[in-house]
């Protein structure tokens, strides 16, 4: 499949200037998501590379953005920071593929300030909210405390989680999931936080990255077909 890929830069916030920006457009594109980055990794770690080359293989552009702190090199962006960063990357991807439907989210930690920022203000021209791994506590220290500000979201949701991420009991983010109402979980058996999979499960982690795609892409037919 050809496209292109675009550099492009944008303000994350007044206080933090400009960061970095990779669009990554199909020819045939029918949907663009706005996909953060997660806490230790930049918008070119090797699974935001793998999962934008399978997302453009399902007919989604890609807008990959760094946060600040990434772009950087320095220390954890305060939240107020990562939320505004959030808000100027959807208006960015929407400037860059106007002609687009949006939906926006991201790799665990771009996930969550994705969902923070759009319980805050819903982010304009964004139709539904998708999570690779939604963080919902830290290793070793389960509990929903960062799950309570789902419910102010009035966006669709899609949760993509695996069985072994340790970041995300199924046993407490599946009961939150089903109180949402306009939201999915989809599971993917032998995963973990990163999608990676273990030899004995009999799948490698590129099938993994095509059913992550491929859940993502019927989950946004789904909400073309709702509008």
């Amino acid at each position: 499949m050809t496209g292109t890929t675009s550099q492009l830069r944008f303000d994350a916030s007044k206080s933090a200037g400009e960061v970095s920006a990779i669009l990554d457009r199909p020819v045939d594109a029918r949907w663009l998501l706005v996909l953060g980055h997660g806490a230790g990794a930049g918008m070119r770690h090797a699974f935001m590379d793998a999962i934008a080359a399978a997302l453009n293989q399902q007919t989604i552009a890609t807008f990959r953005y760094q946060f600040p702190y990434m772009e950087k090199g320095g220390r954890l962006d305060p939240q107020p920071v990562l939320l505004a960063t959030v808000r100027s990357a959807v208006a960015a991807a929407r400037a860059a593929a106007a002609d687009l439907p949006v939906i926006a989210g991201g790799k665990s930690m771009g996930g969550r300030m994705t969902s923070l920022a759009a319980a805050a203000m819903p982010l304009e021209g964004v139709q539904g909210l998708a999570f690779f791994g939604f963080p919902l506590h830290p290793t070793g220290e389960a509990g929903t405390s960062r799950a309570e500000h789902l419910t102010r979201i009035g966006a669709a949701m899609l949760f993509l989680q695996g069985t072994r991420d340790t970041l995300a009991d199924l046993e407490l983010l599946t009961p939150i999931v089903k109180r949402l109402p306009r939201a999915v979980l989809h599971v993917v058996d032998g995963a973990d936080h990163s999608f990676a999979v273990l030899k004995r499960s009999g799948r490698t982690n590129a099938q993994v990255l095509e059913e992550l795609a491929a859940t993502t892409a019927a989950w946004a037919d789904r909400l073309e077909r709702g509008r």
